[in-house]
């Protein structure tokens, strides 16, 4: 499944807002880290069926600064969420972000 790139409020919004479950990655592409949770964000991706977005945290800084004031959670990138009907069940941030977590969250 391809991953959405989020460049607007309404797109993030639009996406937040579908039912179900999905996830939103917030990469920081000067990251090393981040590069190797993108890495694996996108090895899960690639075998499921889980919808997916991406937001570039330098890129679109307001964006990721809505996605912390809207989730209540503090910004960290990278960082992922798993969203389920416009709630946060799941996040984790840096090395943490592996494909085994993500699949473990998402199944849950």
């Amino acid at each position: 499944m391809s991953i959405q790139q989020i460049h607007t409020l309404d797109e993030l919004q639009q996406y937040v807002g579908q039912p179900g479950k999905k996830l939103l990655f917030k990469h920081s592409t000067t990251c090393p880290i981040s590069a190797k949770a993108n890495e694996e964000f996108q090895a899960y991706t690639q075998d499921s069926d889980t919808p997916a977005a991406i937001v570039h945290v330098i890129e679109d800084r307001p964006i990721s600064n809505q996605i912390a004031e809207d989730f209540g959670i503090k910004h960290e990138s990278p960082q992922i969420f798993l969203l389920e009907d416009g709630e946060v069940r799941w996040n984790t941030s840096h090395w943490k972000i592996t494909r085994g977590a993500i699949k473990e969250a998402v199944e849950q």
